[in-house]
Order: C-alpha cells, then sequence, then structure tokens
C-alpha cells in the first residue's frame, strides 16, 4: 500500500501487540542517570532508608526535586507529591463465628473455641455456602506433580483441607511458604469464596492485608499492624480443630479419623464435594487502634494527550524503603542486626539495599523522566508510584490500593520493579535473564504486549517465567508491591533478576550492581508501558492463570 492509505494501516498496526508504540523510545534511558541516582541514594548517608527514618526522608526529597524537575503532575496529598501512609497498630475484639449445618443438625463454633479467625478479618458481615468442597491437602503443586484442584471450579466454594505439613511427595522444609500459602492461593488465584484450614504449629501466613501477628511494644499491646481500611470485605480463611472437623465431615465419603492419619503421615487424599452440608461465617470485630505511625508514597503522573483514555492510567511502581542500619552491638549469632550480616563484613552497619530496592527506585525514576521529558507522551495517562514500606508489610502499596489518588479501576495494569540489578544467585549465565511474575495471570494479552516489547529491543533479554509458577519455593507472586493491585484485579508484572547472596545483607551495594543490565530492563519496562499506554482498549482481563511459569522459560 502507499500513501495515506498505508499511513493510516501502519499507525493502527502500532497499536496491535507486535508493532512499535509511537511513544516508545528508550533511549533517553541513560546508565549514567542510573549510576548517578543509585549512587546517592544507596549512600551511608541515607542509612538503610528503614521505613519511618529519616534516611528514608532524604530518599523521598530527592526523588520529588528530580519529578519537579522533569515537570510531572503531583499526585499525593494536597496538591503535592507525598501521599502520607497511614500504618495502625490493631487490637482485635472478636465476636466472630461459624455455623455449620450437616442434614438436619447444627452447631456453632466461635472464634477460639474449635476455630480461629485471622486477627484481621475485616468488616462486619454474614456469608452462607452450601457449596462445600474437600479439597484433600489444597495444594497445587505443578513442579511436585500435586494438584488437588485439578478439573475443579472454586468460585462460589467453601474450601476446606488437611494436613499442615502437606503430603509426603512434598519436601515440607522447603516449600513452607507453598504450604503456608494455600489459603491464599484457592481465594486469589482459584475463586474459592472460604478457606478452612487445619490448625497448625507454626503461624500460617496471613491470607491478605496486615503483616504481624500479637506483639507488644512497652505497654501498648497490639494484634496486628496494618496500612489497609479496617472494615474492607475479607474472604473467610479460618484454622479449625479436630471438633469442627469431626462435625463437618460426620457424613463424608471418607470421615475424619481415617482423613487425619492420612494427612498426617502424608499419605494421598480424596478430593469431595460434602453434600446436604452448609456454613455460615458471621463476621463480627471490633477493633481498637493502639498507635498510628506514618510515612510516605511519593507520587507522580504523566497526563495523557487522548482526551477519552487520559483518564485511564499505566501504573508503574518500585519500592524505595530498606532495613536500616545496626544501632546497637551486633551478636555473633546476628541479634542486633536489621538484617543479614555478611561474614567478614561485621563492621558495616548500613544495610544500603542498592539492588533491594535502590534498583528499582532509580529505574523508575528513569522511566517518569523518559516519558515526561521525551515527547510524544502516550495517549493513556501514566502513575508512578514510590511505595514506603514493602520491606515491613507491603504498607506503601496496600494503602495506595485502598486510598490513592487514582482508583483502581481506572488503572490498566501495573509494572512493579524490584530488584532488577544483579544476577541470580550471581551467575554470570544470567547475564541476559529477568524474571517475569503474574504477567499472564488475570491478562494474556498484558503477557503478550510485555513479549512483543520485548522483542522490539535492539537487544532481547531472556524472558524467564520460573517465578511465576504456583509451587514458586520463595512465592515471589505475593511479595512484592504489585500484589496489593493485583488483589484488586488489576493486571500485574513483576520484573525481577531474583535472589543472590547480599539479598537483606550488609553488602548489598552499588560497586555489585549490573548497570548495562539494569539499563535494559528499564528500557524494556518503559517499551511494554508504552504499548499499554497507547493500546485503545484496556488489556483483556481473563484471569486463566498462570500458564507461563510452571518451570518454563523462553
Amino acid at each position: 500500500m502507499k500513501g495515506r492509505c498505508a499511513l493510516v494501516w501502519l499507525i493502527a498496526g502500532s497499536l496491535i501487540l507486535g508493532g512499535p508504540s509511537p511513544s516508545a523510545d528508550g533511549s533517553s534511558i541513560q546508565t549514567s542517570d542510573l549510576r548517578e541516582w543509585l549512587t546517592y541514594l544507596a549512600s551511608d548517608e541515607l542509612q538503610g532508608r528503614a521505613t519511618f527514618s529519616e534516611g528514608l526522608g532524604l530518599a523521598a526529597a530527592y526523588i520529588q526535586e528530580r519529578l519537579t524537575e522533569w515537570r510531572l503532575t503531583p499526585a499525593g496529598d494536597r496538591g503535592g507529591y507525598l501521599q502520607s501512609v497511614k500504618v495502625q497498630e490493631v487490637r482485635t475484639t472478636s465476636r466472630s463465628s461459624v455455623t455449620v449445618r450437616v442434614g438436619r443438625e447444627t452447631r456453632v463454633f466461635r472464634d477460639g473455641g474449635g476455630v480461629t479467625f485471622p486477627r484481621d478479618m475485616g468488616g462486619v458481615r454474614t456469608i452462607t455456602l452450601d457449596r462445600v468442597q474437600f479439597a484433600g491437602y489444597g495444594l497445587d503443586a505443578p513442579a511436585a506433580r500435586h494438584n488437588d484442584f485439578a478439573g475443579s471450579s472454586l468460585e462460589g466454594v467453601a474450601v476446606v483441607y488437611l494436613g499442615a505439613g502437606g503430603p509426603k511427595s512434598v519436601d515440607a522444609t522447603r516449600s513452607r511458604r507453598v504450604l503456608d500459602g494455600r489459603s491464599r492461593h484457592a481465594l486469589d488465584q482459584l475463586r474459592a469464596v472460604a478457606v478452612i484450614g487445619p490448625t497448625a504449629d507454626h503461624a500460617p501466613e496471613r491470607t491478605r492485608g496486615a503483616s504481624g501477628g500479637s506483639a507488644s511494644d512497652g505497654s501498648r499491646s497490639f494484634d496486628f499492624t496494618s496500612a489497609e481500611r479496617l472494615d474492607r470485605p475479607v474472604p473467610p480463611s479460618i484454622n479449625a480443630a479436630d471438633a469442627f472437623y469431626e462435625f463437618l465431615l460426620g457424613t463424608a465419603p471418607v470421615r475424619y479419623p481415617e482423613l487425619k492419619r492420612r494427612a498426617s503421615a502424608g499419605d494421598p487424599l480424596p478430593t469431595f464435594a460434602l453434600t446436604d452440608v452448609s456454613l455460615t461465617f458471621t463476621i463480627d470485630a471490633d477493633y481498637t487502634i493502639v498507635r498510628t505511625r506514618y510515612t510516605h508514597n511519593v507520587v507522580g503522573v504523566v497526563p495523557g494527550t487522548d482526551p477519552s483514555l487520559r483518564h485511564t492510567y499505566v501504573a508503574f511502581g518500585a519500592h524505595y524503603d530498606h532495613v536500616g542500619y545496626a544501632d546497637r552491638e551486633i551478636t555473633n549469632d546476628g541479634t542486633g542486626a536489621p538484617g543479614r550480616v555478611t561474614r567478614g563484613a561485621a563492621d558495616d552497619r548500613v544495610w544500603n539495599g542498592a539492588d533491594d530496592d535502590g534498583s528499582g527506585t532509580v529505574a523508575l525514576m528513569a522511566i517518569a523522566k523518559a516519558f515526561a521529558t521525551s515527547p510524544p507522551r502516550p495517549r493513556r495517562s501514566l502513575l508512578f508510584v514510590w511505595h514506603a514500606g514493602e520491606e515491613r508489610g507491603l504498607w506503601g502499596s496496600r494503602y495506595f490500593a485502598d486510598t490513592g489518588s487514582v482508583p483502581m479501576d481506572r488503572i490498566v495494569s501495573q509494572l512493579n520493579i524490584d530488584m532488577v540489578g544483579r544476577n541470580r544467585n550471581d551467575d554470570l549465565k544470567q547475564a541476559d535473564t529477568v524474571y517475569l511474575v503474574g504477567s499472564d495471570r488475570l491478562s494474556t494479552e498484558l503477557h503478550d504486549v510485555n513479549r512483543a516489547a520485548n522483542a522490539s529491543l535492539t537487544r532481547p533479554l531472556r524472558l524467564d517465567y520460573k517465578m511465576n509458577d504456583p509451587s514458586d519455593l520463595e512465592q515471589m507472586y505475593y511479595r512484592s508491591d504489585h500484589y496489593s493491585y493485583a488483589a484488586k484485579g488489576v493486571p500485574v508484572i513483576f520484573f525481577t533478576t531474583g535472589l543472590h547472596p547480599d539479598y537483606h545483607a550488609n553488602t548489598d551495594e552499588v560497586a555489585k550492581i549490573e548497570f548495562d543490565k539494569l539499563t535494559r530492563i528499564t528500557r524494556l519496562v518503559y517499551e511494554t508501558g508504552a504499548r499499554l499506554a497507547d493500546l485503545d482498549h484496556p488489556p483483556v482481563r481473563d484471569r486463566r492463570g498462570p500458564r507461563a511459569g510452571r518451570g518454563t522459560r523462553e
């Protein structure tokens, strides 16, 4: 084709997955900028950027100065770049219960009497379910060839499982994060409505919301710490003791004593529907705020150019906090240190966090600068959030997802950058590798856009999806700020280069950053975001779950 018609088709083609985006020019992302910014942000002067510290305040001020220079639109509180993040220590008084009906018999199990609700159980409400599924070990572990949910749809279902230690086919020590995350996986990934698991000797990982269990601070005592709304709806996720299981499974095809015996031995467990059974969860708790503290997200926007799209956003995120410094004597067993102490480096008292997440922080700065200062701008607006408190429990991102300046239903996707400056385990063979987590879980189209963006680069990276596997031992999908957005239904991609010997150690320093690799990954995130921002529709949310994981590499 020639002339004007050819041009129209060329522009239209650029908005399809494989074509270049009109705004995509990552050449303005320079290694020299990344090095300069990171050298300051990961210096001893900032004292490890711990949440609530002066060092984190200095980092926030530094980022704000750059955003002002590049003329991003402030999107924090009161017309500024800072969003106050309220972090609350909370004590719970629970009146919650589960009413179980089996045939014509009914029993009520109150919180603390046969069942245990999480202390952060959300707002008052009542949920009745008559579809109850016994799901064996409640485990989706494809790497171990174990899937208790194969062929099952859990939408509208209450899932019940046994076996705190998991089956013999799964190494309980290496797979502890996977086993502890079973309830969360069933709720978030498989769309169950409620989950009941066994009472265990160790504290299970929280399904959603705040970090922390019971704690004390002098005269204060509290049950959990949260940056989320306490009245939000939280899917019921409880632990149950023998009496509850004996009644619930009283008419099951296999009775509880036999199921418990098999689970204790790690032997195979059946799965089956519980017929003529219903569960009513009554969630009723009072929350007492014991203490409130504040930290800050840094938030800026590059406005889009299309009148019909500029009120929707592609969100980019990284966390700019780290774990701080040692303010007391460090003993031989590491007591007194905020993280790990590398052998031979005991005199280094600052945890600089150059890779975690200084690398993501400066990558986000470079992307913001490129979009703000290198026209043409894309059609959709671009949201940049430097989250605080990630190391303490995703505080900044959870708070933004609840109360941010941009409603979640206007964010078409979120691209999170956390630890992108090294090679996993310092393996030189991974010089071209970046790990992608979550890209296909909520939107296949988002996954395809990212792959097309990588293919368009002068030096494409090797995309590895191993950490996207549901049985990934590190459970990376749940461990960084993207998860706060995914939990609200926003399609996400988590970009990371994985863990290494200096993770959370006092030797995570600028001298060990692979700046060429950091630059290449930053340009990939930029190109992905540019393509998303120029799509004439949001990436389709098909919620097909992880398919590019399960140990694959592409």
